[in-house]
């Protein structure tokens, strides 16, 4: 059935659930995982901006969103290994967050994404928009959707 499942994760209360649920099917299929975290770019300077303010600002974002990943990773790595269930983690730094996911699950060879969804229904679907629903027109790759 399925033997490599990607898990988008961003250490939120979902990101969680998905955790908890992609490894247990891993588990039970004997699958690997790859998690996945993205990172918004820093954001661009506006105007009248101090160069060099704008610079240290850039890089403290830039160390902050690494530690950040690096962290999320790391606890999810501890969960896999403490159920036998192989585990990589992968980080990328993009604004594109659902095409990311995409192109994550092609390039790694996963056969299913494992994600977690508010399920804010139709009018908060209009205010926020749907990753989920983004990531399933994007990706060739099978969506098992958490709620």
């Amino acid at each position: 059935m399925f033997q490599h499942l990607l898990v988008p994760i961003d250490g939120t209360e979902l990101s969680e659930q998905a955790q908890q649920a992609s490894l247990a099917l891993a588990a039970r299929l004997g699958a690997r995982i790859t998690a996945f975290v993205a990172e918004p770019m820093a954001p661009l300077p506006h105007m009248g901006s101090n160069p060099s303010t704008y610079r240290r600002e850039a890089d403290e974002h830039l160390q902050r969103t690494e530690a950040h990943a690096h962290e999320v990773l790391t606890r999810f790595r501890g969960r896999a290994e403490e159920q036998g269930v192989p585990f990589i983690g992968r980080f990328e730094r993009t604004d594109a967050v659902d095409d990311a996911i995409a192109k994550m699950a092609a390039e790694a060879g996963c056969d299913l994404i494992v994600m977690a969804t508010h399920g804010r229904g139709v009018f908060g679907e209009l205010l926020f928009g749907s990753r989920t629903k983004s990531v399933i027109s994007r990706s060739r790759v099978p969506l098992l959707v958490l709620h």
